[in-house]
């Protein structure tokens, strides 16, 4: 028998193990979530709306976190193309869709149908969803997401009328870009991974970057993704 530690695989790839399971187990669990709601008869419990947003939004925490061991490890490629930035904005809003209508949030989106990106559309929304959906936390009423160019980049802006963001996620005064602090749970983590998949885009001498401010004009947060 080996006297070989278990850690000595190294315990990130243990953890990728894990969440691939943890990955398998949430989609049989949403399987069976669907097959349950469709057994009700109408009008369904609102409670059926509400698992299936938290095991996709768990399922976007996963996907995150094994993006980001993968480019940890050299091991990750973009998939980026020509993509309309209306599209992403209609994916994330029918994402989203339910959960607002559930608390009663507006959200409004602002996009040119005509405006194209070169990203990874996937990725990019995943991002854009996780953003939303820690807006829909500390918001009132209201949420918008809006499309833009400004000079050499296309930029996505997720604005709120909450209270804005707290010191730790605003930038310091010798530094352009947040301190991301993990520790504060999934705003941590989503403003960390959007910010790391913005810094894979690349186009000549531009490269993504977030920013983070309480400049919304709807009087609290506001985030902006660009995208070269």
């Amino acid at each position: 028998m080996s006297n070989t530690p278990i850690l000595a695989i190294g315990f990130p790839a243990i953890l990728a193990s894990s969440v691939h399971d943890i990955k398998n187990s949430l989609t049989t669990l949403r399987v069976l979530i669907g097959q349950l709601e469709n057994s009700h008869q109408d009008p369904k419990p609102t409670e059926f709306k509400q698992l299936e947003f938290e095991t996709n939004r768990m399922n976007n925490s996963l996907m995150q976190l094994l993006t980001l061991y993968k480019i940890d490890l050299s091991q990750f490629n973009l998939a980026i193309d020509e993509h309309s930035a209306a599209d992403i904005v209609e994916d994330v809003v029918a994402q989203q869709s339910t959960l607002l209508s559930l608390g009663n949030i507006q959200l409004i989106t602002q996009c040119d149908d005509d405006l194209l990106c070169y990203c990874d559309n996937t990725l990019i929304s995943n991002a854009l969803c996780t953003l939303v959906n820690n807006a829909q936390r500390y918001c009132k009423s209201k949420i918008l997401l809006s499309v833009s160019k400004e000079d050499d980049y296309i930029v996505f802006c997720i604005e709120d009328d909450g209270k804005g963001y707290p010191e730790n996620l605003m930038p310091s005064e010798h530094q352009q870009l947040p301190q991301i602090d993990l520790a504060n749970g999934n705003t941590g983590l989503g403003l960390f991974f959007t910010e790391t998949i913005a810094q894979l885009h690349v186009k000549g001498p531009n490269s993504g970057f977030i920013t983070t401010d309480n400049h919304s004009q709807l009087g609290g947060a506001r985030f902006k993704l660009y995208l070269p």
